[in-house]
């Protein structure tokens, strides 16, 4: 009775938060089909039964039966539920033909329809570090047996057939179908925590933070994703304020969550890259970035030069990228520096104009392709603006507000979204097609919710 309150108790303070990182919420959707992938793609049932007629050490011959051979196995039926604290029950309900000769000579047939049941439990390799299912207290259950040898024969012969047979060697038989399933579904697991590439920039690594944890409705895995850049340096994770899970996701059903603070470090590998000059002239709808159109905005430029002149703009990022989550939207913010030059002919190097140090947000709009999280931005505000030096002299920046605003719209936002293209990889488990996830976006934390093929 303890036993059961302490696995109750554990259930009950299982952490379903995020803070910072990447957790997984496997439910029985997902954990089903691989078990049963595994099933069919081992066909370990059918291995068993050709394995049956063979003479192996620890099997008994069986007095009054020879050419033993099994045959017919049914397709399995594979029912789990999840054991709180433990890991997964399962039962394995299948039936097969026996088949021999009878010390009379004739020939023998019995048809057997069994459970096989075990308790796969959850734990984490002490090598690897990744998790693993491992077999524990397989039985068999004698659902029925029929057999087509006469009546007078049936007693003695089939209490001796059971005795000596079904029950003595159908578990040493049967019972490594299970962890042979295992095997498979542990192969699963296999590249979880290997490094995955972001462009030439760096890696990612989803690293277990401890051991899985089972509730009543769903595995959990918690992960403290290592993002380090390309000289080896690792990205902490800021402390961003938790995440959590909504609660309104279909019983049974997975979810991944990434927190706001895990796509922050992501996207600080990136940061040099958002680092842009823009030389042309004619960009979109843009007027031509020349002094002259400059001059609209601050009258000193026509005075510092009467003859129009190509416009350089260069935007550096000086802090790092940080991503926001609220309920339905998400936002980049940059901080960075704004210096636009006015361009010299025959090589000399352009003359900087003035300095604006910027402050602005973009809006983000998630999509998976090919198991990588892809961002797509556009410009949500400016939100600050001031100079930080000029050549020019002093100016109302405000003015430029229109001007500059237009401009990230749209030179810079197209630079970063090309950026963007290179996608983050997602965790590598259990052939998930993560195409077919529905995203959310919540407090703090961006939603998977994980779909089947």
């Amino acid at each position: 009775m303890l036993w059961i309150l302490c696995l109750v108790l554990c259930s009950l303070l299982t952490p379903t938060r995020a803070d910072p990182g990447a957790l997984l919420r496997l439910g029985m959707d997902i954990l089903n089909r691989e078990v049963q992938n595994a099933m069919d793609e081992s066909h370990i049932l059918e291995k068993m039964a050709a394995e049956a007629g063979q003479n192996r050490p620890g099997m008994k011959p069986i007095k009054g039966i020879t050419d033993l051979k099994v045959k017919d196995v049914l397709v399995p039926v594979i029912t789990m539920n999840f054991m709180p604290g433990v890991g997964v029950f399962q039962c394995v309900s299948t039936g097969m033909t026996i088949t021999g000769k009878s010390f009379m000579g004739g020939n023998m047939e019995i048809i057997v329809v069994l459970n096989i049941t075990a308790t796969n439990r959850l734990l984490q390799d002490e090598e690897t570090g990744l998790p693993m299912f491992k077999s524990e207290g397989c039985e068999i259950i004698l659902v029925s047996v029929k057999t087509n040898l006469p009546s007078n024969m049936l007693p003695k012969m089939v209490n001796k057939f059971l005795d000596s047979t079904l029950h003595k060697v159908l578990p040493g038989l049967m019972c490594p179908a299970i962890d042979a399933v295992l095997v498979y579904v542990n192969k699963k697991w296999a590249s979880l925590n290997a490094p995955m590439p972001v462009g030439q920039m760096g890696t990612v690594q989803y690293v277990l933070t401890s051991v899985p944890t089972t509730t009543p409705s769903y595995i959990q895995v918690d992960f403290s994703p290592v993002v380090q850049q390309q000289k080896g340096n690792t990205i902490q994770l800021a402390d961003a304020g938790g995440a959590e899970f909504p609660e309104d996701y279909a019983e049974g059903s997975s979810q991944l969550l990434l927190s706001a603070a895990f796509l922050t470090a992501e996207l600080a590998l990136l940061q040099k890259s958002f680092n842009v000059k823009v030389k042309d002239t004619m960009i979109g709808e843009l007027p031509p970035q020349t002094t002259v159109t400059l001059a609209g905005f601050i009258p000193k430029v026509a005075e510092a030069y009467p003859k129009p002149k190509p416009l350089v703009t260069q935007i550096r990022i000086n802090k790092p990228p940080k991503v926001t989550m609220k309920t339905g939207k998400s936002l980049l913010h940059l901080h960075g520096t704004l210096e636009m030059f006015a361009a010299r002919w025959r090589g000399k190097p352009p003359v900087s104009l003035f300095v604006l140090e910027t402050h602005f947000n973009l809006k983000i709009q998630y999509s998976v392709h090919e198991d990588r999280l892809q961002m797509t931005t556009s410009l949500d505000r400016l939100l600050s603006m001031s100079r930080k030096s000029s050549s020019i002299g002093p100016f109302k920046e405000k003015k430029l507000t229109g001007f500059i605003t237009d401009f990230l719209q749209e030179a810079y936002i197209p630079v970063i979204n090309d950026v963007l293209q290179v996608g983050f990889p997602l965790p590598d488990l259990l052939d998930m097609n993560y195409n077919l996830a529905e995203l959310d976006v919540t407090e703090n934390a961006l939603v998977l919710n994980l779909k089947l093929d």
